[in-house]
Order: structure tokens, then C-alpha cells, then sequence
């Protein structure tokens, strides 16, 4: 069964006419020359996924399939395809009615390329503190706004997780973790939950030795806090509230990364 040829502007074009040379291939006006001809073909992809040609579930065609579309080896075609994969940009079938599906978004696999790409570039604890802030500001006014009876019933749940293992650092810090990412969901953005996810990722510890039971129940009473605020539906408090929470936990993050003392009843 023939797939169906998608689009993809100018390299469209080239399917139809002879076979081109490597410089006449895919001439897009972001590209260097000296780009190889693989590259020119994940280009031209990520180009139709901005420009909406392309969209999650389109068909892009088989190994040979591209070779022949963009004119290309297959050796080529293979390369873009194991590249775009790599990126998350297409998922490969192999055997009868297999190919190259553009991918649907995922979330996790953005928020790690995210997380390890800040380690990477060595971002400080404090700028990833404030960035959190920020976002965590905004999620906790959007979360007042769109939360539904089933993410504050969500929320709810966590609370009384957390109030059931206040007395266990490990435990707590990851039922913490969660509320936070509930208040996220329960903002209905994903943009800003995906960026959430990767702050988490190197900011938020997975044993934290400094933990006490004080801090604990003083991290409790915030959240309770703005549980109600949420029910409430006012997201101008429940803002100012989390970013109170959260220059309290930067200040707990920002002296454990540096060994400075801090104060007890940071978060």
C-alpha cells in the first residue's frame, strides 16, 4: 500500500523534478553549506513541524521512501531518521506497514533533554531556584483559576499523604515533590509543567538529611495553606503565598549547595 507523501514545502518539490546535487537539496534559508545531507533532511522535518506541514501521527515514509523523496542515499535517509528518533521527533516501525511516524509530544523526554542540557551548561542552584519560583508562582495562580473537583481532590490526597509520613525525611520530600507537580497539573499548562519537571530533576533532592520534623510540619502548614487558597479560588494569594514558600525553599537549596548555615524554618 502506498504511503501517502507528506509535503514538506520546497523538499517537496524535489520528488518531482530530477535528481538533485547535494547543494540543490532542501535549500533552506536557516541552513550553512556545509550541512550534510542528513542534516538538511531533519532540518526540512523540524521546519514542517514548526510551520504545522507536519503534525504528531503524519506519516513521513519508510528509509527508502525518504531516500527517494529528497533524493538522497539511503545511508543518508538512515542517518536523519536515527537523528530525528534520538530527538524524539519520530518514532520507527520496522516490517510490513512500518516507516516514520512523526511523534507525539512527550513530556518526560522533554523535561530530561531539559534537565541534563542545564547541568550541562552549569546553570547555579540559585538561578534554578529563582527560575522555579517563577514558574511555581505562576502555576499556583493558574492552579486557583482551572484546578477541577478532581485535581483538588488530588491535591487533598496528597495532604493527607504527607500529614501519614511526616516523621520520614525520604517519604515526605517525595509526597512534597508531588504536591507540587499536582499544583502544576492542576494549572492545565503544560509548558510550564514541563519546565517544573526539569527544575525537579536537579533541584529537588531525593534524600535531603537536613530535613526535620520542624521543617516538615512548617512545609505542611504552607501547603494547607494554599490548599485553601486553591479551594478558594483566589489566585492573587495563592501567587504571593508560593512565592513566599518558594524563596524559603531557595534559601534551604541555594546554603546546602554552598554549605552556608541556614534557618530552620526555611522549607
Amino acid at each position: 500500500m502506498a504511503v501517502k507523501q507528506i509535503s514538506l514545502g520546497k523538499c517537496d518539490k524535489l520528488a518531482k523534478s530530477p535528481r538533485p546535487s547535494a547543494f540543490e537539496l532542501a535549500p533552506i534559508h536557516s541552513q550553512r553549506a556545509s550541512s550534510t545531507l542528513s542534516s538538511r533532511i531533519v532540518a526540512s522535518v523540524r521546519e514542517g513541524l514548526f510551520d504545522g506541514t507536519l503534525t504528531p501521527g503524519n506519516m513521513l515514509g519508510t528509509e527508502g521512501q525518504l531516500s527517494g523523496q529528497f533524493g538522497v542515499s539511503r545511508v543518508a535517509a538512515r542517518d536523519a531518521l536515527k537523528r530525528l528518533e534520538a530527538m524524539g521527533v519520530v518514532e520507527i516501525r520496522a516490517g510490513a506497514g512500518g516507516g516514520a511516524r512523526i511523534a507525539y509530544g512527550n513530556a518526560q523526554l522533554f523535561a530530561d533533554a531539559l534537565a541534563i542540557q542545564l547541568r550541562l551548561t552549569n546553570v547555579t542552584t540559585r538561578e534554578i531556584m529563582d527560575s522555579q519560583r517563577a514558574i511555581e508562582m505562576m502555576t499556583a495562580e493558574l492552579a486557583a483559576e482551572y484546578a477541577t473537583a478532581e485535581d483538588l481532590q488530588s491535591i487533598d490526597n496528597l495532604l493527607a499523604e504527607a500529614d501519614a509520613c511526616i516523621q520520614d525525611s525520604d517519604a515526605f520530600t517525595r509526597s512534597s515533590f508531588a504536591f507540587h507537580l499536582a499544583v502544576a497539573d492542576a494549572a492545565h499548562n503544560d509548558v510550564l509543567k514541563m519546565q517544573l519537571m526539569a527544575m525537579h530533576f536537579i533541584a529537588w533532592p531525593t534524600h535531603n538529611p537536613t530535613l526535620t520534623v520542624d521543617v516538615a510540619e512548617h512545609i505542611q502548614k504552607i501547603h494547607k495553606e494554599l490548599f485553601i487558597l486553591l479551594q478558594a479560588r483566589d489566585g492573587e494569594a495563592a501567587c504571593a503565598l508560593m512565592s513566599r514558600h518558594m524563596k524559603q525553599i531557595r534559601a534551604r537549596r541555594v546554603a546546602e549547595s554552598t554549605e552556608q548555615p541556614f534557618s530552620n524554618n526555611c522549607c
